[in-house]
């Protein structure tokens, strides 16, 4: 079930499980976020980077579960990201022409204006944030 934050930025999360289906699930909930708050042009970025979040999620670790969650944190920035229970930290792999792999991370960061990591004692939050165009 999706849930807007009842406190703090505006945002929405939503617990899935960490299954390569959540991917699409996890696009939607990003889109429709974006549409509410009138940026949908951030729509086309924001549902490829929480697909390659969950992706790596999926691919990465062995959790049953990720929460995904997007917030407006300030007028000027939207945060998206994928909580899970590992501790396994992400890397951007280099990689070359022939590598059909690893390009996740690098996507994430030229279509975002930052990401990265927060890490919990049970896990971590995988993050990228998209500047909001101004008016």
């Amino acid at each position: 079930m999706t849930r807007p934050t009842a406190v703090g930025p505006p945002g929405y999360t939503e617990t899935l499980p960490c299954e390569p289906e959540t991917a699409r699930r996890a696009r939607s909930l990003v889109s429709v976020a974006l549409n509410t708050w009138g940026i949908a042009e951030l729509a086309e970025a924001g549902t490829l980077i929480v697909s390659e979040l969950v992706g790596n999620a999926v691919r990465h670790t062995s959790c049953r579960l990720v929460r995904v969650s997007v917030r407006r944190v300030t007028d000027d920035f939207v945060r998206i990201g994928v909580t899970d229970k590992s501790h396994a930290l992400p890397e951007m792999d280099l990689v070359t022409d022939g590598d059909e792999t690893g390009r996740g991370l690098v996507l994430v960061d030229a279509l975002s204006h930052r990401w990265g990591y927060d890490e919990m004692r049970w896990g971590k939050t995988v993050w990228a944030e998209l500047a909001v165009p101004a008016c």
